[in-house]
Formats: structure tokens, sequence, C-alpha cells
């Protein structure tokens, strides 16, 4: 394994953090082969968390403010600030996560990114005028028409009234849309870790839609509001924005962010790989570990492992991939360290996933001791 080993893992979705996984592979470790020279350097993708990780990682300005989640309800959230760079790092997931929903609260009829978009005002308070918006996990399919409202967009029903946010099924009643004042002067980042665009079998209705509440046969229905609604944003800006790869991340908020705001739609990895220079840890290292969830299909098409992978090719670098699944085998590493399947009906699942991760860290490093 080396002496230097640089342990780069992926959140393990739905159970630990991309920082969690990272500190406890280094406690095993430390453990074992005691005179390891270990560097922690969690990874992220686009995914719910990465703006999180960078903020910690970059030791930048964390900022908290009361906001509101999905659903309209009060809660505490926050953003890092680069004064600097006049840059916010958002993660959609942080307030507008349907992680924050329990089972039977999870409908993206009714689930708006307003509370998002109330922390990106208060970044652009506080002198920001780049945004960093990670797309990973988010409750909605709203377009991101509620972060347009928070901006200082006035969307009309057919009366001509306004639109309270979290009002349900936005897309289906808005029949004008006004702007009272100028828009603030911000260029927005938005890192995805998918390829899909927004309409289309693959598109985010049909593929993201039930994790967020949206049965089958509404989909149609669902997919020709957000088609007029487009015709109604193009109208007002008079901007023609064609669907494309990426867009269908998070609900199609960079969709709707495109018609009034210079944004950009960039692969989470690179960006932040970018941002704490990976290359130059993993040239210093001689081994690597990193790991996600579930490696699957979907991982080979811009997940942080994979594109980590690529780094460590390039650099000739070994190291091992921890997932669960069969898949991860032929992912490429040299050694692949496999997981148990979870039961997540179990109320402990969190800490027997991390009681599994322990073991199987343990059990390679003696066996290859």
């Amino acid at each position: 394994m080396g002496d230097r080993v640089l342990i780069a893992p992926n959140a393990f979705k739905g159970t630990l953090k991309a920082m969690e996984v990272a500190h406890i592979i280094a406690g095993v470790i430390q453990k074992v082969r005691p005179n390891t020279s270990i560097e922690l350097c969690p990874i992220a993708d686009g995914g719910d968390g990465t703006c999180e990780l960078l903020t910690e990682l970059l030791d930048l300005k964390k900022i908290n403010i009361e906001t509101f989640d999905p659903l309209g309800r009060p809660i505490m959230g926050f953003y890092g600030f680069e004064k600097e760079t006049a840059t916010a790092f958002v993660d959609v997931s942080t307030v507008s996560g349907v992680g924050l929903l329990k089972s039977n609260e999870i409908d993206a009829q009714v689930t708006s990114t307003f509370g998002t978009g109330k922390l990106i005002v208060h970044a652009i308070q506080q002198g920001a005028q780049t945004i960093v918006l990670g797309l990973g996990g988010s409750a909605t399919v709203d377009l991101g028409l509620g972060i347009l409202q928070a901006l200082g967009v006035t969307f009309l029903n057919e009366k001509g009234r306004a639109i309270i946010p979290f009002s349900p099924d936005v897309l289906g009643k808005v029949r004008h849309i006004q702007l009272n004042k100028p828009l603030p002067k911000i260029k927005f980042f938005c890192l995805c870790d998918v390829d899909n665009t927004f309409f289309g079998q693959k598109g985010a209705i049909p593929v993201f839609g039930p994790q967020k509440g949206i049965n089958s046969d509404d989909f149609a229905k669902l997919e020709a509001k957000a088609m007029n609604m487009i015709s109604l944003l193009s109208l007002k800006t008079k901007k023609v924005v064609q669907d494309q790869k990426g867009f269908g991340a998070a609900g199609g908020i960079a969709f709707g962010l495109s018609f009034f705001f210079d944004t950009a739609l960039e692969k989470g990895a690179p960006f932040y790989f970018g941002q704490i220079k990976i290359t130059e840890k993993v040239a210093k290292a001689d081994f690597i570990i990193t790991g996600e969830g579930r490696y699957d299909s979907q991982s080979n098409s811009g997940k942080g492992a994979y594109e980590l992978k690529k780094i460590m090719d390039a650099k000739d670098k070994v190291g091992a991939l921890i997932s669960s699944g069969r898949e991860g085998s032929s992912a490429g590493f040299q050694t692949y360290i496999q997981l148990p399947d979870l039961d997540f009906r179990r109320p402990d699942f969190k800490s027997l996933a991390a009681q599994n991760l322990k073991q199987v860290v343990k059990d390679f490093l003696e066996k290859s001791s």
C-alpha cells in the first residue's frame, strides 16, 4: 500500500457524508498501520454536499441564516463565502433537498427552491457576484422558479395575481411573468453530476421524478406544464434557451436561471478537483483509497470516483475502490473492497454502514500486510 495514503472518498449516499467516510477509513489505518502518512481529501462531483465540502476544505467563511425548507417551513441554512473573489458556494440540498423530507412529505408538485433563493439573496447582500450552485439532491422539479421568485421575478396566475412561493402546481398556474425591478447582476456556475436533459425519455421528470414523489401517470402532464413554462420564460425574456445535457439536474434549475442570468453548467467533479488541487495530492501519494455508496453504470458518466480514477491513471497511481454491489469490481481499480448490502428499513442502518466500512477496511489491511 505504501507509506503515503490519500483517502479521497465520495459521500455514501443516504448513509455517510464524504468527510465521515474519510475519517472512518483513516481511523482504521491509524490503528492497523500507525506509521502510515495519511492525507484526507474527501471528494464530490456536484451531488449533494459538494459546496459544503468546498467550504470546509478551502476554509471559506461559513454564513448561517434562517430560510425555508422545500415545503416552506423555517430552517437554518448556510453557504460558503470567498470575499476575495466575491463568490458564494451554495448547495441546493442544504435547504431544498429531498433528504430533509419524510417519505410522506415528498411531493414535487408542492416543493420549491425558494429557500435556496433566500440563501442566494443573502450572499448577494454580502457582495457575492458569482454563485457556485451544487445541484445534487434536490426535492424539486420547479425549473428554479422558487429561486427566481426570491431574486425578484414575479409569476402571475390567470387572474393576474402574484403566485406566492410554495403554492401547489406552480408550473401549471403561471400565465404571466413580471419584473418589478432590475435583477441583480450575478453569474451562476451550476455543478451537476448527471448528463440528463430536462425533457425527453431520459429527462428530469421520468428519471428523477419518482424519487421526488411524481407518479408515472403524471409524467406527461407535468412535462407539458414545464414546456409551457419554458415558452413563457422565452416570451418574457425574448431569449431562446435550448434544452441541453445537465438541465435535468435538480429539476431544471439551470434551465430556468439561464433565461435571466449568465449561467454556466459544469461537470461537478472536474470543477471540484480543480478547486482543491487534487492532481497534486494524487501525485504525492503511494496509494489512493476512494469510494461511493454503490458504484454502477451511472458512475462512469462523471461521478467522483470515476473521475478520480482518470487522474490516477494519468499519474500512473494505484489504489482501492470501496463500494457496495458487484459493478465496482470492473471499474479498473487495483483493488475492489466490497461493502455488504444494507437494509435501509432498519432504524440503525447509518450506524451499521459505519461499522461495515470499518470492518471491510480492517479486513483489507490485514490481508494486504
